[in-house]
Order: structure tokens, then sequence, then C-alpha cells
């Protein structure tokens, strides 16, 4: 077809051409309707929302198919046509409106570590402005989902049996699983194909720790979500990461495009004289934006019974005395489960843990016997899928819980504090004591670090 209408376009003045094509168009089957821009030196390229009219050059034309010509894969377009976008200084400008006054000024500052915080910030909300400007212009895009500034002002803080998609405060889009936050997406959108499709915005090299992981899980839980057997996902990177294996991996996938930007720096030199007074407009009668929480979940989600299903397999698996453990997921929704809570122990399941393995906090050996002055419980768990245990102490001192990972000697080492303000906080506060010395000891030994566990 392509070729028949360059080959027409090429021998004959284009309004003469004109009739014929809506003919041949009015003929075809089975194809989805759009406004195609015909040109005879470059491939189709579908718009929507462009008045049928000849450009009056006769080497362009602009014709209505006659509600037939099916847009083409969004993956694969975004591939073709996007590969290398430079973000122009209007949509730099207006990625602004998304930040506060502190984060605009730190995007300029000297102070190196907050000024990537900021600059990360920033270009997250660039690429949701460039996208705001693409779906208004192309027909792979059917719907994108509105944050930061554009989100709903609806905040729903988080509770215990809070199921599905959420906006947090500052205007961003997760998913929460029993109140706990599964997932963060950095862009959520419809394709033409009805497909729900995420985006994750890169800046630094460093953010490719985990990064596989990461997207499989993503991936995992839209699918389940949306009953979709493929999940079409975007890479967008400040930097160039084609040579990193991660990213090589992931441009295997026919579901996954990369797009690589101008640098943040190269961002930054288009908007330095704007720096004193920052102008943006905001996105009036956008049409195709729409609440991520307006997008209608396909599935039941059920969290905290996933949960307690991969939690029973695990310690049905642990119990067996002999023959190979099969630990991992046996189901589908056994799969979206992220850390497996054991519960909490008693007060001989702690004796136990600091006699055979220990706890050391910021270089100091916690001992049983002052234990209790400290801390208030102790709760076994591990991530998923690797198995890695994580030992959770709740402070007398503070409001939160003490992650403690273990490492290579076997003891437990603080790594982090879990603060009161998620919904990961609330689940580990409703846990009881539910595990002795035989259970505990059982998950212990069969998780930890195979090296040796501390004598």
């Amino acid at each position: 077809m392509r070729w028949l209408v360059y080959l027409l376009l090429t021998l004959f003045h284009p309004p003469l051409v004109l009739p014929l094509l809506v003919l041949m168009a009015s003929t075809l089957q089975g194809y989805e309707g759009t406004i195609v821009l015909i040109d005879i030196y470059f491939p189709i390229h579908p718009l929507t929302e462009v008045p049928v009219e000849y450009t009056g050059s006769e080497k362009q034309i602009v014709i209505y198919f006659a509600n037939r010509i099916l847009p083409a894969n969004m993956i694969s377009w975004l591939n073709s046509n996007f590969k290398n976008f430079k973000p122009t200084a209007a949509i730099a400008i207006n990625a602004t409106r998304h930040m506060n006054k502190i984060e605009r000024k730190r995007i300029f500052s000297e102070d190196i570590e907050p000024m990537r915080t900021a600059e990360g910030r920033w270009f997250e909300s660039i690429v949701y402005e460039m996208f705001l400007d693409i779906a208004q212009k192309q027909a792979q895009i059917k719907f994108l989902a509105r944050k930061g500034a554009d989100a709903p002002n609806d905040y729903k803080p988080v509770r215990l049996g809070q199921n599905g998609i959420f906006y947090s405060r500052s205007g961003d889009i997760t998913v929460r699983g029993n109140g706990q936050d599964l997932a963060e997406f950095d862009l959520l959108l419809i394709d033409s194909h009805d497909h729900v499709v995420f985006g994750e915005v890169v800046t630094s090299p460093s953010d490719l720790k985990e990064f596989e992981q990461e997207i499989a899980f993503k991936k995992r839980l839209l699918g389940y979500l949306y009953n979709q057997k493929h999940v079409p996902f975007l890479l967008i990177s400040s930097i160039d990461i084609s040579n990193y294996s991660v990213v090589k991996r992931l441009a295997k996938d026919p579901d996954n495009a990369i797009i690589h930007t101008s640098s943040c720096e190269q961002i930054k030199s288009l908007v330095k004289h704007y720096r004193s007074r920052i102008l943006y407009n905001n996105p009036d009668n956008h049409t195709k934006l729409i609440c991520a929480t307006d997008i209608p979940v396909k599935r039941p989600f059920d969290y905290k019974k996933y949960h307690e299903e991969m939690k029973t397999h695990v310690f049905t698996e642990i119990s067996r005395a002999s023959g190979v453990k099969n630990l991992y997921p046996t189901s589908e929704t056994e799969s979206l489960v992220k850390k497996v809570l054991y519960g909490a122990l008693y007060p001989h399941a702690v004796k136990a843990v600091c006699d055979k393995y220990g706890f050391s906090v910021k270089g100091k050996k916690i001992e049983y016997k002052e234990f209790w002055q400290y801390f208030s419980k102790a709760i076994i768990a591990t991530d998923l899928p690797g198995f890695e245990l994580i030992i959770y102490l709740r402070s007398k001192q503070k409001k939160e819980y003490l992650k403690m990972v273990q490492v290579k000697d076997g003891h437990f080492r603080f790594e982090r504090p879990t603060p009161p303000k998620v919904g990961f906080f609330l689940w580990l506060e409703v846990l009881p004591p539910t595990l002795g010395v035989v259970v505990t000891l059982q998950v212990l030994d069969t998780f930890t670090l195979k090296e040796q566990a501390r004598k």
C-alpha cells in the first residue's frame, strides 16, 4: 500500500491523486482509523487531530484514510522516532512546575548531592512533559496518567488493607499492597491498543543496580492487574547507558523501548537565562490526561492473602524432613509477593538468635541481656526472589524499626531505619509474637549465608 501511494505521488500531481487515494482507503478492510502524514521521502507517521487538507507541496500530502488505517505499534514507533530525543527549553521550563521552590533552586546548586537529587526529580518531570507533548500529537498514545502537579488533590493516607493504584503526597504513581508501597512508576500510559505501558527514568548508572529485577517485578505486577500477557516498557535516560549489559538485555525485548535524551547539563544550558524567573503553563484541556486510579483493574488484588499463601508455602517446605525444598513461588499471585514476613519472635527465640548469630548497631554488639533495653520486638523476613534474610528490630527510643541485614560472618548488622509514615511500618506493628526457638532457627538456618554462621 505504502509503495503504491509513493508511486502515484511521484508520477502524478498530488491534487489529481487525492480522490484516488481516498477511494482506495475506503475499500480497505479490518483497519482502525487515524490521520496519516504521507511523505514520499520518509516513512508514514501517524498523527491525530490534524485537519484533512492538501499542503500545496508536491512532496507532501495529508489525507484521511476513511477510518481504516491502524496506528503503528507504540514501542517500535518510539524506538524509531525518539531514540535520541532532545527536550526543548519550553519543556524543560514547564517541568519545574512539578517541583517546589527549594528543589528549583537546587537544580543549579554547587552542592553536588542536593543538586543531583533535584536534577533527578527535574528530569523525571521533563520526561512527563515530553510525553504530554507527544500524546497530543500522536495516535500511538491513547491516554497518559496524571502525575506531579497534575495529580488529583485527594491523597489517601496509608492504612492497612489498601490494594491497587494510589497517588503519593507528591503526586507519584504507586501500587500499594496491604498499605505497603510495592512499586512506583515514573510514567504510566495507555497505548492505541489499550495496553497499559510504564516508563522508568534514569539519570545515573547507579540507578541500574538491581534494575532488571525491578523491571521484571513491575511487568509481573501490571500484567496481573490489567490481565496483559505483554507489558510494554519505556526506559528514558539522560545519559548514554547503551553499553551496559542490563540495558542490552532489555533492548532485546521487543516489548521495550530505550530512549536517550539530551544530558541534564545540556538541558540546563537551555534554561540558564530563566533562573531568576521561571514561567510555566498548565496543560489546560489536554484530552488524553487521565488519573491513574481511573484505569480499571481487571483482576482481584488481595496482597495480604497472597503473602499469607507464600508464607504458608515456605513454612511447609522448610518443615519437610527430607527431599529437595521448592521454596520459590508456585502460583502467579505468589510471584507478586516482594517480601515474606514470618512473624515476631518470642523472648527465648530472640535469645537464641543473639547467641547463635548476633546483632550489631553502628559498630556496637547487642547482647541479649541489653536487647530489651533498646528494642521491644524482633521480626524475621526474607526479600524475594533471593530470600535474603532480614530482621526488623522495633526501637524503644524512636518510632521506627531498624532493618538488620545478614553479613558474611553470619551476624546481623544495622542497615537503615524504617520510618513510621510508610505502610510497611504499620504492617510490622500489628505482627504479634508467633515464632519460638525451633521455628526461628529453622528459618534462619534455611536462608542464612552458608559461608558460616557466627559461633
